[in-house]
């Protein structure tokens, strides 16, 4: 659980620039950011993002794959994926739109929601457990003192 919320906290420090610094966003909101080769560090602090924070999903793919059962890990992981490799090779290749800030926010909220999920389960298992710790310790039969029945 710990490794999470370190996840999620550096991602989502380093989503910060990311949305500042995304085309979209500083239209949406209408501020200009003029920095020459501003795609350069949205796709530095985008594979910081991808290989730190998706890390998880990354090798929770992997183990799917190996066990021929693929799950939301393996779904995740290739939104995730296909976002990144798309948007570098836009960056460096071909024309298109880059997809940074989405992948930044999309492996913000997994993140987050895998923590909160963890979270849940690490609270339900110690309920259980003191569930446990209030049942008796010794088994008490339902016909006590009776040796026998019979059913004539």
């Amino acid at each position: 659980m710990k490794d999470f919320k370190n996840r999620l906290v550096v991602s989502s420090i380093l989503t910060i620039p990311v949305l500042a610094l995304s085309p979209m966003i500083q239209g949406v909101f209408s501020y200009s950011i003029n920095i020459p080769g501003s795609s350069y560090p949205l796709s530095l602090l985008s594979t910081i993002i991808f290989f730190y924070g998706s890390k998880p999903f990354l090798v929770g793919m992997i183990m799917e794959l190996r066990l021929k059962k693929p799950g939301m890990m393996t779904l995740v992981a290739l939104a995730i994926s296909v976002a990144f490799f798309y948007s570098l090779a836009v960056t460096f290749l071909i024309s298109g739109r880059i997809f940074y800030w989405e992948l930044a926010l999309l492996i913000d909220v997994m993140l987050l929601g895998h923590y909160v999920e963890m979270r849940a389960l690490i609270g339900a298992s110690r309920a259980l457990e003191a569930l446990v710790k209030l049942m008796p310790c010794e088994t008490v039969s339902f016909f006590m003192g009776v040796d026998s029945l019979s059913w004539v």
